[in-house]
């Protein structure tokens, strides 16, 4: 079963990263050589996001940056397939993101059939 893990990165009272480049080489490879690996991608750093949103009339605004009211910000993601949520919670604690602070949020990816 597929599942996505959000990496989401604590912002708040701005600490000390708790894993360097080194342990994401590390969990990287360890998710690569399980065969776990669907697909992933590290997301570009917070100031060069825009959020979008649409009113009920059509409206769109559009604004630099996310501006949520949150302590977290999503930092990429890993889609992995394992056989089930048990396996899918052992990898999201083995990730650095859920580290000191961050989070991993893990989600089914739903199956609508071919």
């Amino acid at each position: 079963m597929k599942y996505m893990l959000l990496i989401n990165a604590g912002v708040a009272g701005g600490a000390e990263p708790v894993c360097e480049v080194e342990d994401w080489q590390v969990f990287d490879k360890a998710v690569r050589e399980a065969g776990i690996f669907v697909s992933g991608e590290s997301l570009a750093d917070l100031v060069t996001a825009t959020t979008v949103s649409v009113a009920g009339d059509g409206t769109r605004t559009v604004v630099d940056g996310p501006f949520a009211e949150t302590r977290e910000v999503l930092g990429g993601f890993y889609v992995i397939d394992v056989p089930d949520l048990d396996a899918a919670l052992e990898w999201a604690a083995r990730c650095p993101g859920s580290w000191g602070g961050g989070s991993v949020v893990v989600r089914p990816v739903a199956d609508f059939g071919a």
